[in-house]
């Protein structure tokens, strides 16, 4: 029975993202019943070349596209909504997240005794294996963030999380929602774990996103979550039987 959706947002990552598909085939072979899903979120190289030469070979591979670039959070939503599993876990394209870090994030939620209210399980970097400038601007965002809406995690940047597919639907959706999870699974009323994962240097290609671009839409961003928060409100509702 399917337990688990990896899910792979992806834009021009054609030298990245075959290894990862076999690593992360190696990595969680006899951990859970997985599927892999690749968003290929409007790629103009031979990224969705590459995943497809891969599913000949691996039938637990899916690709789905986007006609046009929606951004990470969409290509992660797009991803959660075609899941089969009950359990999601993402990271990025790039092979900055090593596959190796999923099992240990995905097994307090596919525990048999697993917490029943445990909704996220988020990976924290340790060591990253970035240029200074991109740490820094790393480091002052999640600083900024954590200051602003308390919610108790040091780098919302990482790409591996491991979460309840049921849960996140029933999230606010927003484009670079992914960065807030923490705050947003919180809002919700679910518990949130930590652990640290390694991080590795890029392989080919370059980012998509500058540390202007990520600082610029992060401010509204931030605005916005802090409203979302404040506006919650809990209800719980009995039914009544006559």
């Amino acid at each position: 029975m399917l337990q688990v959706s990896i899910i792979v947002p992806i834009k021009n990552e054609a030298g990245n993202i075959g290894d990862l598909i076999d690593e992360i085939q190696i990595a969680c072979n006899g951990v859970a019943q997985f599927e892999i899903i690749v968003v290929d979120d409007g790629s103009t190289d031979e990224s969705s070349t590459v995943v497809k030469l891969r599913q000949k070979d691996a039938p637990n591979l899916r690709l789905l596209k986007h006609g046009n670039s929606g951004g990470q959070s969409a290509a992660v939503h797009s991803g959660v909504l075609a899941a089969g599993g009950a359990i999601i876990a993402t990271l990025d394209g790039d092979g900055q997240n090593p596959a190796a870090e999923l099992p240990k994030l995905l097994a307090p939620l596919i525990a048999p005794d697993a917490a029943a209210r445990l909704g996220l399980v988020a990976g924290q970097r340790v060591k990253r294996q970035d240029t200074l400038s991109k740490r820094l601007a790393s480091k002052l965002a999640n600083g900024l963030r954590g200051w602003l809406l308390k919610d108790g995690t040091r780098d919302t940047g990482c790409g591996l999380k491991a979460f309840r597919r049921d849960a996140f639907l029933e999230l606010p959706y927003f484009n670079h929602m992914h960065r807030y999870l923490p705050a947003l699974f919180g809002r919700a009323g679910w518990d949130i774990a930590h652990v640290d994962v390694s991080h590795a240097a890029r392989g080919e290609g370059s980012s998509n996103y500058s540390n202007f671009q990520r600082g610029l839409v992060g401010v509204v961003d931030i605005l916005g979550v802090m409203w979302l928060l404040r506006r919650r409100k809990t209800a719980k509702a009995t039914e009544v039987v006559e």
